[in-house]
């Protein structure tokens, strides 16, 4: 796309972007480039999002590979790592594309490292079969790449080519045809109203593309900022959007646990994620008697596909006793191994904020947990960002493009971000083909009502080799005590999913989750945007309806697969590809009884 994309007289499209992470931001340049007027609407600063807090890095098939390393290879990866549940044409777009849009950043001022011999540096992460991941700043890719396209869309303000609208809380959707408000999915969405400075405004366009991001805050533990709230899902879902794979939630295996964490607290604001990279570089799990244990659960150990390795933890704390424990990640055998400094050195960021936790973690261990990381779900989209309702577009963890199946592979996330951005707007510059939602996403999927109590016929799944055997864990609560009678709180939210909709599962725990979120929704109403100028009380509705959606999910869902951990999981045959066997709702055919 070119600066002249829009040249010869013709009235510039307006978009509306929501949010600020890798998605966001790429796109609005992209299209402010291509001379469509643009508004970037965020909710906090630019700089809150998960993708400034992005450790591990970007993963590519360059021009110049390493050794052995072919988009074939990176294909073969992501598929392996999702479990059967991919979409493979969206993991063919993916890969192949991957190093166009790295290019694309170095064209906005982002600059990865590079080796001894001035070519671009290249890790290895968990299941990925060769070196491919780009780092900036070592450790710290996320915020150099976020930097630097903040940087841009800031000179693009300047120059009067974006609109930035800072600290301005999305509400709901403008649909054409508002004489229908009562009809979810009724018109074409033509803009959106927000909070800013106290007042309700509105902003209207061609389209609104939601780059809005996850919502690790549904969970106790997290390595997501506070305004990680599944504001884009529901605003989505509020206009009869489809939505789909939500059951699937990636934990991440190693967030730095510090003493008296979430658990009491009603913001997780500070979280420290320890890269997958560290796990690659050779760091170890061990348990409180010093054992090393993956190898009892999965034969790649530490490198295993980390919803294996956080389930592993999970399950190896069940056995011993202490569910809501932690274990230890070992990373003083690397200092021993490459010599004194190189942690230092490969993870300044790491290092710089276990110190300041009160560890040194190139001479002792550091106790991790698995946080809530990463939604694969959210609404569905085709390979242009275009969800079942016109004029809107989702790019980045908010989207399923089924690219990411039922459990991503590490680094992909930022690369999602970037390609389907970039698509999107394509699509809405009008330069993509007109290619339908995938079949399978629409009347493919499974209708959802609130009064089907019976769950649908339980599909394949796709065994993991060497995992361990299910621990029966009815009935259990991790730990925690909740009562469905208290009131409301982002605190109690929380400790129920985490107790009932977490890493472990099973029909008990997932029943009595949905039994306490359905005695909230009565007094807060999540099926409708709340009338109110307080930021907090929409995060507050977007959270329950998440949940609800989510628990719904993870409980038609009766086999394990993936991310999705089931220990009364019914075992079927492992099938080659699971993706059409997916569970696709829309607020038309409503999983919640309106």
């Amino acid at each position: 796309m070119t600066s002249g994309s829009l040249a010869g007289g013709h009235q510039p499209k307006r978009l509306i972007v929501v949010g600020s992470g890798i998605a966001g931001l790429y796109s609005a340049l992209l299209a402010a480039e291509a001379g469509a007027e643009v508004v970037l609407l965020t909710k906090g600063a630019l700089a809150d999002s998960n993708t400034y807090l992005a450790q591990g890095g970007i993963s590519a098939v360059l021009d110049e590979p390493a050794p052995g390393d072919t988009v074939a290879a990176h294909i073969a990866d992501t598929l392996n790592a999702g479990a059967g549940h991919c979409d493979e044409e969206a993991v063919r777009v993916l890969c192949t594309e991957a190093r166009m849009d790295i290019a694309g950043l170095g064209r906005f001022g982002v600059r990865f490292d590079l080796d001894d011999d001035g070519d671009p540096s290249l890790g290895l992460e968990a299941a990925h079969s060769a070196p491919r991941i780009l780092h900036a700043g070592g450790d710290a890719t996320g915020a150099r790449v976020a930097a630097a396209l903040i940087k841009t869309v800031l000179d693009f303000q300047a120059a009067g080519r974006i609109q930035v609208i800072g600290h301005a809380q999305v509400t709901s959707l403008i649909q054409d045809g508002e004489l229908y408000q009562d009809v979810p999915g009724r018109g074409r969405v033509m803009g959106v109203n927000f909070l800013h400075e106290g007042r309700e405004m509105a902003r209207y366009s061609d389209a609104v593309l939601l780059a809005t991001g996850g919502a690790g805050q549904l969970f106790a533990q997290t390595t997501n900022p506070s305004v990680a709230t599944a504001d884009g899902l529901a605003l989505a879902w509020r206009v009869g959007a489809e939505v789909s794979d939500l059951e699937f939630f990636q934990f991440h295996p190693t967030c730095m646990v510090r003493a008296g964490d979430a658990l009491e607290a009603e913001e997780n604001t500070d979280p420290l994620l320890i890269s997958e990279a560290v796990r690659g570089e050779g760091a170890v799990l061990v348990d409180a008697t010093g054992r090393r244990f993956m190898a009892d659960y999965h034969q790649d150990g530490e490198l295993a596909p980390r919803d294996v390795v956080s389930r592993s933890i999970a399950l190896h704390l069940a056995a011993l006793g202490d569910p809501n424990g932690h274990v230890f990640l070992d990373a003083t055998v690397i200092e021993e191994q490459r010599g004194e400094g190189f942690l230092e050195k490969r993870f300044p960021t790491i290092s710089e904020r276990t110190r300041q936790a009160g560890f040194d973690w190139s001479r002792e261990p550091v106790p991790v947990a698995p946080a809530a990381h990463y939604w694969m779900g959210g609404v569905v989209t085709d390979l242009y960002g275009r969800t079942s309702v016109p004029g809107l577009l989702a790019a980045g963890e908010v989207a399923c493009t089924g690219v990411q199946g039922a459990n991503r592979l590490a680094s992909n996330s930022l690369l999602e971000g970037l390609v389907f951005g970039r698509r999107a707007v394509e699509g809405f510059l009008g330069s993509a083909d007109a290619l339908p939602l995938r079949a399978n996403s629409a009347a493919g999927g499974l209708a959802f009502t609130h009064a089907a109590g019976t769950p649908p016929a339980a599909e394949a799944t796709t065994a993991l080799s060497g995992s361990p055997a299910p621990l029966r864990m009815e009935g259990a609560s991790a730990g925690f005590d909740f009562v469905p009678s208290a009131g409301f709180s982002r605190n109690a939210l929380r400790r129920l999913m985490t107790a009932k909709a977490g890493v472990l599962r099973n029909g008990v725990l997932l029943a009595e989750a949905e039994a306490g979120l359905d005695s909230w929704a009565e007094a807060v109403l999540p099926l409708s945007a709340p009338v109110s100028l307080d930021p907090r009380v929409h995060e507050d509705a977007n959270l329950l309806l998440a949940a609800q959606l989510l628990v719904r999910a993870a409980r038609e869902r009766r086999e394990s697969l993936g991310a999705h951990y089931r220990s009364d999981g019914v075992a079927e045959p492992a099938a080659v590809d699971d993706f059409d066997k997916r569970y696709t709702m829309s607020r038309k055919a409503s999983l919640i009884n309106d």
